[in-house]
This record gives C-alpha cells, structure tokens and sequence, in this order.
C-alpha cells in the first residue's frame, strides 16, 4: 500500500519556504493539548532533526495550507507539508513516522495493512473530539530555545 500524495507545482509562490531548507514541515493547531503532545513526541524522536513546525494558525501554516490545497483557516487536521507534496489525516502522521527513528517507520508500515477508509474515521473521530478529550492550551514549545530554528511562524 502507498500513501496518496497532494503534488505541487514546482514553481508555486511558496516555494521559498522550501529554498533554502527543504525538510518537511508538520502543520499542527497551536492550542489543542493533543497536537503539542504530537509535537513533543516528534521532537523527542528526530535527533536528527530531520522535520519543522508550523501551526496552523500561523502565517507560514495558512501559506502552508493554501498550498496544500485547503482553506487557510482550516485547522481540521495535521498536515505533512513536503517539498512537492502534502499529506493529511492518518497519512500524514504514518508518513510522519517515517521520519522518525526506529520502531516508528516499522510501525508506520505495519499500520498501512489497515485500508485509507478505517484509518482515516478513526482520525476523525479523535480529531473532531481533541478538544474536550485533551484540552486546549495558550502555548506550545515553539517558546523552548533548543528547538527554536524548526518552528515556522
């Protein structure tokens, strides 16, 4: 199974956001309590640094998401912005887990046995819920220095 890929033109205007940096960047709503812990989890488990950050709120996440093909105020779901292509929903966090060091690009794998049209209600499910399931909250670790080059804004 493969994942489905938004494609780009390679001379759309936010092509700068990738001139001179082309790792990927996750699109995450800034307030809700879930999403940070997501971020927290991916800066935990990319030594490498291989991913960026924007919220979806910011002005690169609203570039971000008109590039991808949705409404800049849309802050339905995680988006994985790369270079040429953007994922959403269980796609973007299984693609996201192949960014990560092992067990998670495995794990990934394992995860696309189960079909587009189970992963992605269940997605739904928890995002349409995340507020009242985990809370919001006024700030996230874009504030922590050590990680302050990899946040968007």
């Amino acid at each position: 199974m493969t994942l489905c890929p938004r494609t780009f033109c390679a001379s759309s205007p936010w092509q700068p956001l990738f001139a001179s940096d082309t790792r990927p960047v996750i699109l995450f709503d800034g307030v809700c309590n879930l999403c940070n812990g997501g971020v927290n989890f991916v800066l935990d488990r990319d030594p490498r640094a291989r991913l960026r950050f924007a919220a979806l709120q910011s002005n690169a996440g609203r570039a971000l998401l008109e590039r991808s093909g949705r409404s800049r105020d849309d802050i339905s779901s995680i988006v994985l912005v790369e270079k040429q292509r953007s994922y959403i929903k269980s796609e973007a966090v299984l693609r996201i887990a192949h960014y990560l060091d092992e067990p998670y690009p495995s794990l990934a794998t394992l995860a696309l046995l189960f079909p587009l049209f189970l992963r992605d209600p269940t997605y739904d499910l928890i995002a349409n819920n995340r507020y009242s399931l985990f809370g919001q909250t006024n700030h996230c670790r874009t504030s922590d220095e050590q990680f302050k080059e990899r946040f968007l804004s």
